[in-house]
C-alpha cells in the first residue's frame, strides 16, 4: 500500500496542472492557425492584419477613426491592383450602388432640368408617384425645397435636397405656369425607374435609348421595342450613349431578343469554364443602327459590337471605352463592398474590346450644345439617314 502511494505521487508530479494544459492548447492552436492564415493570406496579408491590430491596440491616439482609415486603406489596396475597373465602396457607396442597380430610387417622382433661373423645371411627373399625388404637374418650377432656395446657382443641389429616406416628408415650393406660388408636401417613396425609353421618328424609324443594363433592363427594352413594332417601325436605332453597362444576364437577354441564331457572347471567368451564349432563331427582323460615345461602357459597348458582328448594323458616334473585364461586387463585413474583375468577355465570335473599344463606322462628334435625342443631335440624324437608304 505504501509503495502504491509513492508511485501515485510520482505520477501526479508528472501530470501538468490544468492551466498549463490550457495554455499549451491555446499556443498550439495559434501556431497551427497562424500557419494556415499565413498560407492563405501570405506575408502581405498578415502585415495588413497586424497593422490594423497595432493601430487599434498600440496607437497613441485612442479616439482615432479606424473606420475612415480602413476605407482609405481598402481603396488604396484595390487601386494598387492596377485595374481601372475594380473598385472599393464605402458603406454609403455600397448602399447607393445596390439601390441604383435595382433601378429604383427614393424620391418624389419628378424629372427636372436646370434651364430656368427660378429653379428646377418639372419636365414630367411619375404616374401615381408622391409628386403627382401632391398636385405637382409638368411645367411647374420648384423654387425651394423645405424652405431652402434652389434658384440660380443652387439649382444643381436641388435634386439632392429632394432625395431622402422613404416615408419622410419634403415641402416643395412651386411656381406654376399661371405665375402663382404654392407649397405642396410630398412623402418620399421607393420608385422604380425604367431603363429604356422608345419613340417613333420620321420615316417609321424607331429609337430606343437604353440607360443601363441593371435589374429589369431587358424587360424594359423589350417592351419599348415591341411597342414600336406595333406602331409599324421599319428600322431601329439603339442609343447607348452614356450607358455604363450593368448585368451580364440583362445583356444576354437583349442580345437573344434582338439577334438571329448564333453565338452572341463569350464569358471567361478565372475560376470556371468558358461559356458561349447562343441566341435562338427568334429575332427583331429590322435594319438597325447603334449610337455610342466615349461613355459607352461594358455591356452597352458589347451590345453595339455584337449587333455589328451579327447583322452588320452600322455604329455612329465616337470611339468607346474599351472595357473587356466583368466584375463581381462582394459585400464586406464593414458594410462596404469591393468590386473585382473576375472574368474577361468578348463577342460571340471571340473579339475582345480590351484597350481597343469600338471604332464607329461613322466617327462623328456630337454637335456643340446639342442635347441627346434633340433636334440638333447630328449623330441621331446620321443614324436615321443610314437606315433610310
Amino acid at each position: 500500500m505504501e509503495g502504491q502511494t509513492v508511485r501515485e505521487q510520482k505520477k501526479q508530479r508528472r501530470r501538468l496542472p490544468g492551466w498549463v494544459k490550457t495554455l499549451l492548447t491555446v499556443l498550439i492552436t495559434l501556431v497551427v492557425s497562424g500557419g494556415l492564415w499565413c498560407a492563405l493570406l501570405g506575408r502581405g496579408g498578415l502585415a495588413m492584419v497586424e497593422t490594423y491590430l497595432l493601430a487599434r491596440f498600440a496607437f497613441v491616439e485612442t479616439d482615432v477613426d479606424l473606420g475612415r482609415a480602413v476605407d482609405e486603406g481598402l481603396s488604396a489596396f484595390v487601386s494598387g491592383l492596377g485595374d481601372r475597373w475594380s473598385y472599393y465602396l464605402t458603406v454609403e457607396g455600397y448602399q447607393a450602388t445596390t439601390q441604383r442597380r435595382a433601378n429604383s430610387y427614393v424620391g418624389v417622382g419628378v424629372t427636372v432640368d436646370y434651364t430656368r433661373e427660378e429653379g428646377l423645371l418639372v419636365q414630367s411627373v411619375t404616374v401615381d408617384g408622391p409628386a403627382e399625388q401632391a398636385g405637382v404637374v409638368a411645367g411647374d418650377v420648384i423654387t425651394a425645397v423645405d424652405g431652402a432656395s434652389v434658384a440660380g446657382e443652387a439649382r444643381r443641389q436641388g435634386t439632392e435636397l429632394i432625395l431622402g429616406e422613404a416615408g419622410t416628408a419634403v415641402v416643395l415650393t412651386l411656381l406654376g405656369e399661371d405665375g402663382a406660388t404654392r407649397d405642396v408636401t410630398c412623402v418620399r417613396a421607393v420608385l422604380r425607374s425604367s431603363s429604356a425609353d422608345g419613340r417613333m421618328l420620321e420615316g417609321n424609324i424607331g429609337c430606343v435609348r437604353l440607360e443601363n443594363f441593371y435589374s429589369g433592363a431587358a424587360d424594359s427594352f423589350r417592351e419599348e421595342v415591341d411597342a414600336l413594332l406595333e406602331q409599324g417601325a421599319e428600322g431601329l436605332i439603339v442609343d447607348v450613349r452614356g450607358d455604363p453597362g450593368g448585368y451580364i444576364t440583362e445583356l444576354e437577354e437583349i442580345l437573344d431578343y434582338l439577334l438571329p441564331e448564333g453565338p452572341v457572347f463569350t464569358h471567361r471567368p478565372r475560376w470556371w469554364f468558358e461559356r458561349v451564349r447562343q441566341s435562338d432563331a427568334d429575332c427583331v427582323d429590322l435594319p438597325m443602327a447603334v449610337l455610342v460615345d466615349a461613355d459607352t461602357y461594358s455591356a452597352a459597348e458589347l451590345l453595339a459590337a455584337q449587333l455589328r458582328e451579327s447583322t452588320g448594323s452600322p455604329i455612329v458616334g465616337v470611339r468607346t471605352s474599351g472595357k473587356g473585364y466583368s466584375q463581381i461586387t462582394f459585400p464586406l463585413p464593414n458594410g462596404g463592398g469591393v468590386g473585382l474583375s473576375t472574368a474577361t468577355y468578348c463577342t460571340g465570335g471571340g473579339h475582345s474590346l480590351i484597350g481597343e473599344g469600338i471604332i464607329p463606322d461613322v466617327e462623328l462628334e456630337l454637335a456643340e450644345g446639342a442635347a441627346l435625342g434633340g433636334g440638333e443631335d447630328n449623330q441621331l440624324q446620321t443614324a436615321m439617314e443610314l437606315l433610310g437608304n
